[in-house]
């Protein structure tokens, strides 16, 4: 595989263009043309919709302008008759699964988070072993990006026979061993209404305090983000920002958006956890996609990251081949080493390679 511009090696075949090209290139006729037929293959809207006279909807950074007839990039938003109907991820219905995940789990804050006890709260001895109590993981049919590299893609297919349940429902399924929930997906940005009035529910159903962790791209409305960002803070949960790329070129092309609006919100939760330490209010992750997320990507989070408060805690997680970039390598232990000593030289204080098992020996 090879840039179909420079020659240079690791292009993905469904993108043809190596990161430096895309970061020179237009990325908006790009993205134009690389995301619509990734997205009709799942009956998803093929580009955010800008119609003049169309209703906007205001509920992440996408702001689309839905026409009679159309649906938001989400697909969860219609326009029925002039009026922006509300199909889920509102406190009334959300397409969403939940499973019980037992404690310790497979959470990209685990390695900070002092073994869930978040607050003074956990310390209280009429708590359950932390052993016997499990986290509430909450996964969400939908998205407000369309990455590449999804690693859990199949969140499509479930707009065919969508899992819906109001707020309430959920939050009922809160028991005496949840400890934590967390929202993910797809992602919760897609819907935000729902997952905060589960989050804001959760507290009246057992006296014993339940972190509330979210797990996001962060492109949702400002003052979602920090109502998110509130309940988190006030019950000893974190909010983890997966930055998919740094040069907005190259995020559009791969992601299909802009990451100006998860920069800002990313900004404003580290701003407002400042000297939350146990743990850490806000968390970053990165996708370490080969021939993508170079050093040149990780040079520039790292800076921005580090430039807010160089002991946020910073994950670089470890891709593996799937949805349209199946035809890239896993991450190699070069690669990781190489974006874990550019963390280290832009100054941050808190970094790991998660998942390392899953990385290749290969010297991509």
């Amino acid at each position: 595989m090879r840039c179909r511009v420079c020659n240079k090696r690791l292009a993905a075949r469904v993108i043809g263009v190596c990161a430096e090209c895309l970061r020179q290139g237009d990325e908006v006729e790009f993205a134009a043309r690389i995301h619509p037929p990734t997205r009709r293959q799942f009956g998803l809207p093929e580009a955010v919709p800008h119609a003049a006279s169309g209703r906007k909807c205001s509920l992440c950074a996408n702001e689309c302008r839905i026409g009679p007839g159309q649906r938001g990039y989400c697909g969860l938003r219609e326009n029925i008759g002039g009026r922006l109907v509300s199909h889920a991820g509102v406190w009334q219905v959300g397409y969403v699964q939940w499973y019980y995940d037992p404690l310790p789990t497979n959470c990209v804050a685990s390695w900070v988070c002092s073994e869930g006890e978040a607050s003074e709260a956990f310390h209280d001895p009429r708590r359950r072993p932390w052993h016997r109590q499990n986290n509430l993981a909450v996964f969400y049919e939908a998205c407000t990006f369309n990455c590449l590299f999804c690693q859990n893609w199949t969140f499509r297919l479930a707009h065919r026979t969508p899992h819906a349940m109001s707020a309430a429902e959920l939050a009922g399924c809160v028991d005496e061993r949840t400890a934590c929930v967390c929202f993910f997906g797809g992602d919760p940005a897609a819907q935000m209404l729902h997952a905060l009035k589960t989050a804001e529910t959760v507290p009246a159903r057992r006296p014993e305090p339940v972190r509330i962790c979210w797990e996001t791209n962060g492109n949702m409305n400002g003052t979602l983000a920090r109502r998110a960002a509130e309940i988190s803070l006030r019950s000893g949960g974190c909010v983890k920002f997966d930055l998919k790329a740094w040069d907005s070129g190259l995020h559009r092309c791969l992601t299909g958006a802009s990451n100006r609006r998860t920069l800002e919100n990313f900004r404003m939760v580290a701003d407002l956890g400042k000297g939350c330490r146990q743990p850490p209010l806000v968390i970053a992750s990165t996708l370490l996609v080969p021939g993508y997320l170079d050093d040149a990507e990780i040079a520039g989070l790292a800076r921005f990251i580090a430039s807010i408060d160089p002991e946020i805690p910073y994950v670089l997680l470890a891709f593996h081949p799937d949805f349209y970039l199946q035809d890239l390598p896993p991450t190699s232990h070069a690669h990781a080493e190489r974006a874990l000593a550019i963390c280290h030289e832009a100054g941050l204080q808190n970094i790991r390679v998660g998942n390392r098992h899953t990385l290749s020996p290969a010297n991509y």
